[in-house]
């Protein structure tokens, strides 16, 4: 049976790299009839906070990443102990003693010699009465024996990788009995949980030839390993925040949808033989496979994200984004009217890419606009021609019935002011709406306002011209 995992550590926010991780790990279990669990990895207690676990946990269901098992390391410390006694009495474990100078003083003479450093294994050759000397006046570790040999695994993505053990050396397990590092604790969770498929970062490379000492040490089984190209920005350089890497949090405060995120990093170094660019999630259940994730790093590309989120935008219909929005529009605004604020998305949401930027960019429906009376200007006409034209909008404004107040009707009437540059009446009565050079069209915003906030706007930019 395939059974994945998603093992972070709570020591920040899921950010999109690790999001890719869930997403891949669920889609191959899903894809294949298997299990997927959620595995917080705890045992650093100085780092780990409840905070971030939560954060994980709830923008993976945000997502619709769902786990089928969730398990904390720090609730398993037992498991740990027990197994780490059983490697001491049978020889594989052993306490070492020395201090950081004496490890940094061996460093330095093998580095000097030209020998790759690793951990010269002394300790391991202590007797019982040194052993229980030092026991009473230094503080120690737990190291794993290795023997020198070549580890070979079969990658599933980057196929053969063979490691030289005698470059690793004898390394640290566990800081004591009740505190399991992470290349002990992990390989065994992944065993004890039937973990079939390892899917991770391929920054995680390097761990897995001691993860696996330790299972074969164990005589536990091995599971298949996957390593994922890395996430670059557009010149080849880690990613960071400054390059747009935000947690999934921030991208959902945002106004970014689920499901274009999962599009988004479901492209982050996966393609199906086609050019296709748009799935759901459970078309990409139905299309994943590991063979198809390429080998070279993925490239963030934030354009491409807005893209998805405004595919994705625009196929929602009014009283969807409504749900999602009305509890930021309340609050930012002060306002509860649904049937408003309705009429609000279904003319701004052709403009905008996020939740976020509809909400913004939507002020001028509840608060009167501030801008500056040269704004009103079209074209280098006269301010006295733009007051002209302003005042002969305020009277046929003020002629139209209330009933008849639509936008049809408002750019029937007004295109009568000046037929020849249209420009000289629609322009200032946009800004007079808006305080805004480009906008919605002004006949549909002044609809949605309504006749007497309408008139009142444009006698305002009317007194700015005076």
């Amino acid at each position: 049976m395939v059974v994945t995992r998603f093992a972070p550590s709570p020591t920040g926010k899921l950010h999109l790299g690790g999001a890719r991780t869930a997403l891949f790990n669920f889609l191959f279990a899903r894809k294949n009839k298997g299990k997927f669990i959620l595995r917080i990895e705890d045992t650093d207690k100085e780092r780990s906070k409840k905070e971030f676990e939560e954060d994980i946990k709830n923008s993976l269901l945000w997502l619709n990443i769902e786990f089928d098992s969730f398990f904390r390391q720090s609730e398993r410390i037992e498991t740990y102990k027990e197994l780490i006694k059983k490697l001491q009495s049978e020889g594989k474990v052993y306490k070492c003693f020395c201090t950081k100078e004496e490890l940094e003083a061996q460093k330095l003479e093998q580095i000097s010699q030209g020998i790759a450093p690793r951990y010269s294994g002394r300790c391991s050759k202590l007797t019982k009465e040194e052993i229980s000397f030092f026991e009473r006046t230094r503080s120690y570790v737990f190291r794993i024996k290795v023997e020198p040999q070549k580890l070979e695994i079969n990658d599933l993505i980057k196929g053969k990788v063979i490691f030289d053990t005698l470059l690793i050396g004898d390394f640290i397990i566990a800081k004591s009995e009740e505190e399991p590092l992470f290349n002990f604790a992990t390989p065994v969770d992944d065993a004890l949980m039937g973990i079939s498929h390892v899917i991770r970062g391929e920054d995680h490379l390097s761990n897995t030839p001691k993860q696996i000492i330790v299972l074969k040490s164990l005589n536990m089984p091995i599971p298949q390993y996957a390593h994922l190209p890395m996430i670059l920005s557009k010149d080849y350089s880690k990613l960071s925040k400054r390059h747009g890497a935000t947690s999934i949090s921030e991208l959902k405060e945002e106004g970014f949808l689920p499901e274009a995120i999962i599009n988004f990093i479901l492209l982050l170094g996966w393609h199906e033989s086609s050019d296709r660019e748009i799935y759901s999630l459970n078309e990409a259940i139905e299309a994943f496979s590991l063979e198809r994730i390429q080998k070279k790093p993925a490239v963030f590309n934030e354009k491409k994200l807005i893209w998805f989120n405004r595919y994705y935008l625009l196929r929602k219909s009014p009283s969807e984004i409504l749900s999602l929005t009305y509890k930021d529009f309340k609050e930012k605004y002060n306002f509860q009217d649904e049937s408003y604020i309705l009429k609000i998305i279904n003319l701004a949401k052709e403009r905008a890419s996020t939740l976020k930027e509809l909400i913004e960019n939507s002020f001028y429906f509840f608060e009167e606009p501030d801008y500056k009376p040269e704004l009103l200007i079209w074209n280098k006409a006269p301010s006295t021609a733009i007051k002209e034209f302003l005042e002969k909008t305020l009277n046929v404004l003020e002629g139209i019935e209330e009933k008849e107040f639509n936008p049809e009707k408002i750019k029937l009437e007004l295109s009568k002011l000046s037929p020849n540059d249209l420009g000289l009446v629609f322009w200032p009565f946009r800004v007079a709406l808006t305080g805004l050079e480009a906008s919605p069209g002004p006949f549909e915003i002044a609809s949605i306002l309504g006749k007497e906030r309408t008139i009142q706007r444009v006698k305002k930019a009317i007194e700015k011209l005076s």
